[in-house]
């Protein structure tokens, strides 16, 4: 293995594409309460009577979406479990009377509709008072962590929150011992030694050229909170977080009218799974316990602009011939197709290799070549996206790769037509 090489559950990850982000806790039933601010943080008021995580499931389902990510503990320290570390979360709370436990209820509800299982943990904690007492704390973080990857079943990913943890000397090495220990095949985001990394925005828009393997000692990289003392390379995929609301995580009043178009969504996704990233899009349930009905429709109606784009496509791998570095479709009907979108995704076995590529078409009219499209990075999947266009040619060719690579291999190509333009034969 090579730091281009990807692990087996990397690739996993790269495959799940667009997951949900679920922020719910205490913060929900407060308003613009901004992180370390030193006010109290009442259990008392967490009480979402309605609440229903099979109605977030659904919507997830119906968006499109691959997984769920649930903040098990954000850096606020309300715990959504029963721990036996502290009495600072739902054990205090009025919600069934003490005895709930959420992130059993969210676990269930991502297994029914066959989502893959997300918990959220901030390492910081502000509510702990000997947060900044690392050998103490260090016993409470490990014991957390345990507790969550020994009662719920398979836990598909740890996302970890880097946020406030600037300085912090977590016991990494022993908390990652038992996190493999116990969930041998998760995916570890952001901290300890992860899989996946962030895009370093909140955005949800993934830089281009995309590249999966990384220089650690990169300045603009904090991820690794100075775990790696030397320079070293590392393959780590990259994930885009945003908002479906432009102000808050967690659940707010006042700011519906910032919920995202689905215009603005599906921008979005083209420039985070259209460019080989995933793309984790939050949502704040509402203090009953459910997703907002206008977010809920606004997913629902993102779901169904992808699933309408992407189902359907007009040519695959398949139909290509491969010469040399070249992928080539030729009509053999005397036909030619209209297109408006090639999906390229390159087999990532061995990690990326394309670096850099061109589309050219031949047109109906005569046999030149002309280039529609001309791009770097490939990776997990790469939406190249063009003016509606009619061809009886398509070629991909790579123009440069990566050193000492011998065999360039796709793992799929997609073509489509956002329109109902159906091929006339020619005359």
């Amino acid at each position: 293995m090579t730091p281009y090489t990807p692990t087996k559950r990397q690739i996993f990850f790269q495959s799940l594409e667009v997951g949900i982000f679920i922020h719910f806790g205490i913060r929900t039933f407060y308003t613009n309460r901004k992180d370390w601010d030193g006010k109290t943080l009442n259990p008392k008021k967490f009480n979402p009577l309605k609440l229903d995580c099979y109605q977030w499931g659904e919507t997830a389902k119906n968006a499109g979406a691959k997984y769920m990510i649930l903040t098990a503990k954000h850096h606020d320290g309300f715990i959504n479990w029963q721990s036996e570390s502290t009495r600072f979360g739902v054990a205090s709370s009025p919600w069934k009377e003490g005895r709930g436990d959420l992130v059993k209820e969210f676990t269930e509800a991502c297994r029914y509709y066959k989502l893959k299982v997300g918990l959220y943990y901030s390492p910081a904690d502000m509510n702990c008072p000997f947060f900044h007492d690392q050998d103490k704390y260090n016993q409470i973080f490990f014991q957390q962590i345990d507790e969550l990857m020994s009662r719920y079943g398979t836990i598909d990913i740890l996302w970890f929150d880097g946020c406030h943890s600037e300085g912090c000397k977590y016991d990494w090495k022993k908390i990652i011992a038992q996190i493999r220990k116990k969930q041998p095949e998760i995916i570890i985001f952001n901290m300890g030694i992860p899989d996946y990394r962030w895009a370093g925005n909140e955005a949800g828009l993934a830089p281009y050229p995309l590249w999966n393997t990384i220089i650690t000692n990169d300045k603009k990289l904090n991820f690794l909170a100075g775990q790696l003392k030397r320079k070293k390379m590392l393959y780590l995929p990259v994930e885009c977080d945003l908002r479906i609301r432009d102000f808050s995580w967690f659940y707010n009043p006042y700011d519906e009218n910032s919920l995202k178009t689905v215009d603005e969504l599906i921008g979005i996704y083209y420039y985070s799974v259209g460019r080989g990233a995933n793309m984790l899009l939050n949502i704040g349930p509402d203090r009953n316990g459910l997703f907002p009905q206008k977010d809920r429709q606004r997913l629902i109606e993102f779901g169904n602009v992808i699933k309408k784009l992407f189902s359907n496509p007009l040519l695959q791998l398949k139909d290509f011939e491969k010469r040399g570095d070249s992928w080539i479709y030729e009509s053999k009907e005397n036909k030619w197709i209209f297109f408006d979108h090639i999906v390229l995704e390159e087999d990532l076995t061995e990690g990326q290799k394309i670096k850099e590529f061109q589309i050219s078409i031949r047109t109906y009219t005569n046999d030149s070549d002309i280039v529609i499209y001309k791009g770097y990075s490939v990776g997990h999947k790469l939406i190249c996206q063009v003016p509606i266009v009619r061809a009886k040619q398509i070629r991909i060719e790579v123009l440069k790769k990566r050193s000492r690579t011998k065999l360039l291999k796709m793992q799929n190509i997609k073509v489509f037509c956002s329109k109902n333009i159906k091929p006339n034969p020619q005359k």
